[in-house]
């Protein structure tokens, strides 16, 4: 066995390969719903920020520039709810994954420190921990957590893959919690803009925190609002000495947005037409996707928020997996997402209409 399959899971989409072959094979072709990756096309004024600042021949540097800094401030004090942002309260980083993965290691956890994270949850975190060499737990709820050996609590509000949207006061007793035990808080609210059902709430909210960013850090990203997951944009906003050893750690490592990327992400923030118009193609296609399930026979569990359907009809998850392919609609397996996710199955509804309405009419077949 090689050092790293001893330390690391399988990755959970190698093993979803055969039913991707069998779902293509469909005479219509394949409908992708197992991944969240944006399919619509990147917002004309981001691209053309991106394309004026594509003559960037020197070095970007990890924390960005100053108006890169006012961006990321200013959004989190409008969309958030955050006050009193300084540029020592925010850093960009190489797209959200690459800091779930890292950031146990970047904060010097290891043997013995324990990284604490939701029972169904996003696999990265587990990864980030292993790579560290520090143990992963999961949890229910936190505040029930035996805080011995806990370093690094991860909250996900709302939830890949279920949708859960964490209440305000749910969120302040975690707070607490960590607070109480000494215990660092990153709270990864990538699909804090899309919530259908009820409205989330970050992390850095003033009835949340207390007005006070001692030990949370906040994480958004630009790939699902902004349709930019190909140009790896993502920050972090709260703790300023928390943000600032990380900031020392990435200078060294060279972890830098390209510069054009940058300045795309100021445009970015800047705007909230395309935003808008975003959330209704998801909305429309949700929809859509909500009622076809549920005609099958599917119950959809959570998914008051983010862009995916927690659904299950009471069967193993590779079933359902294997039964949809046939119809060559791909979906992920809840399995991916933890154990307690084995009879369940995440739908995204990244796809483009067309898709979408294809996947539809096969379910109701």
């Amino acid at each position: 066995m090689s050092a790293v399959s001893s330390r690391l899971p399988v990755f959970p989409w190698d093993r979803l390969e055969p039913y991707k072959a069998t779902a293509a094979a469909h005479p219509d072709g394949i409908v992708d719903l197992s991944v969240g990756t944006p399919v619509d096309p990147v917002p004309a004024v981001i691209r053309q920020a991106l394309t004026d600042a594509a003559d960037s021949p020197g070095y970007p540097t990890v924390w960005g520039t100053a108006a890169l800094r006012d961006a990321l401030t200013g959004w989190a004090e409008r969309r958030l709810g955050a006050e009193g942002l300084t540029h020592a309260n925010v850093l960009p980083v190489v797209g959200s994954k690459e800091l779930v993965a890292w950031l146990p290691t970047q904060l010097g956890l290891g043997a013995g420190d324990k990284v604490a994270y939701p029972r169904l949850a996003y696999p990265t975190y587990e990864v980030g921990a292993r790579l560290a060499g520090a143990e992963p737990v999961v949890y229910d709820d936190p505040t029930e957590l035996d805080p011995t050996g806990v370093r690094l609590l991860w909250l996900n509000s709302p939830s890949n893959p279920t949708g859960r949207v964490l209440s305000k006061d749910e969120l302040r007793a975690a707070v607490a919690w960590a607070r109480e035990h000494d215990v660092l808080v990153f709270s990864d609210e990538c699909y804090l803009e899309l919530g259908w059902e009820t409205e989330p709430v970050s992390v850095l909210h003033p009835e949340v925190c207390g007005g006070s960013y001692e030990g949370i850090v906040a994480v958004h990203s630009l790939s699902k609002r902004s349709n930019l997951a190909g140009y790896r944009s993502a920050f972090l906003a709260g703790d300023a000495a928390v943000l600032g050893e990380l900031l020392q750690i990435r200078k060294h490592g060279g972890m830098m947005i390209p510069a054009p990327v940058q300045a795309a992400t100021v445009a970015a923030l800047g705007d909230s037409a395309h935003v808008a118009e975003q959330r209704a193609r998801y909305a429309a296609r949700r929809a859509a996707l909500r009622a076809a399930f549920e005609g099958a026979g599917f119950r959809i569990e959570h998914s008051e928020a983010s862009l995916y359907l927690w659904a299950t009809r009471d069967e193993p998850c590779w079933e359902t997996v294997g039964s949809l392919a046939e119809r060559g609609v791909l979906v992920a397996p809840g399995e991916f997402y933890g154990v307690a996710g084995e009879r369940f199955v995440r739908v995204a509804f990244t796809a483009t209409d067309e898709r979408v309405e294809a996947a539809v009419r096969r379910l109701a077949q």
